[in-house]
């Protein structure tokens, strides 16, 4: 009878572990969360992908990727069509990535059903002040984040590419690391939507993508601002079908010429989740050669 009871508590343990952990042991997660944002006066929802140790290793403090969505997206892209977690369970069990907490805000959603899109201050949206002031600090205080430049980058696809470039050249303080894909980089005049309206959320991002341009930024830098911009390491990504690489390739020959070192791809792809998935498997490693540095 003392057998079988040890045995039975046996058994009760390990199912309690496996609901804990999964089959194999401790396993990373993605989570689906929301926070109240003031400045927006909204409701905002962010995925978080946590670590495998997160849950066992309770004192370890980790670095921290802010990875943004491309327009018309939500947080919910890099999870469903990026499939971050497989990607980043397979870079750090291979020993290319290391253990990280990645974070997905939400800027965006059908545009044309009235949802904001974009990641800069625009008139009755101010996104940019939201994520700098409310959005990252409160990350930063609710999960055990490492919490300085050396260990904390940005990355993104399309406009998340712009806006992860941009973020890193307005507080180069705040960032090791900018890996961005298929960057919206500016809007010519002769691209820019035309406003149909005082409340066209199209337009009103079109121009913030103007008045936020990124390829400006490093052509009329002096040497204070070159200098900052050293400061972060650069990762150009683009595809060669897709219709912002000339965008990428202007932004790119303006760090050139300004003495930034910046490193830039052009592969085999378009504007597609199949060439932003690939690119995780560069931008993880990337990042987490340059935290810490």
């Amino acid at each position: 009878m003392k057998t079988t009871i040890v045995l039975l508590a046996m058994l009760a343990t390990a199912w309690n572990a496996s609901a804990q952990f999964g089959p194999a042991g401790p396993q990373s997660r993605i989570e689906t969360k929301t926070m109240h944002s003031k400045t927006l006066d909204a409701d905002r929802d962010y995925n978080i992908f946590l670590p495998m140790s997160y849950e066992t290793d309770t004192q370890k403090k980790y670095p921290i990727l802010y990875l943004l969505h491309g327009m018309m997206d939500t947080n919910m892209g890099w999870t469903v069509r990026g499939h971050l977690k497989d990607v980043m369970d397979q870079l750090t069990a291979s020993g290319e990535a290391c253990e990280m907490i990645i974070v997905t805000p939400n800027a965006g959603g059908n545009v044309y059903e009235g949802a904001w899109n974009g990641y800069f201050d625009m008139p009755g949206w101010k996104y940019g002040t939201f994520f700098f002031t409310e959005f990252l600090p409160y990350i930063e205080s609710n999960y055990r984040v490492i919490g300085d430049k050396q260990h904390r980058a940005v990355a993104g696809l399309s406009m998340g590419g712009g806006g992860a470039t941009r973020y890193g050249q307005l507080h180069t303080e705040l960032f090791s690391s900018v890996y961005a894909m298929s960057a919206l980089m500016n809007i010519p005049d002769e691209g820019a939507a035309p406003a149909q309206s005082p409340g066209d959320k199209m337009a009103i991002l079109t121009q913030s993508v103007k008045e936020n341009n990124c390829i400006k930024h490093v052509e009329e830098a002096d040497e204070a601002r070159k200098q900052q911009l050293r400061s972060v390491h650069w990762f150009i990504d683009c595809g060669d079908d897709d219709f912002l690489l000339d965008r990428n390739i202007e932004f790119t020959q303006a760090m050139r010429k300004a003495g930034i070192p910046c490193q830039f791809r052009v592969r085999d792809g378009g504007h597609t989740f199949e060439y932003w998935h690939s690119a995780l498997y560069t931008c993880l490693p990337f990042v987490s050669r340059n935290f810490g540095k």
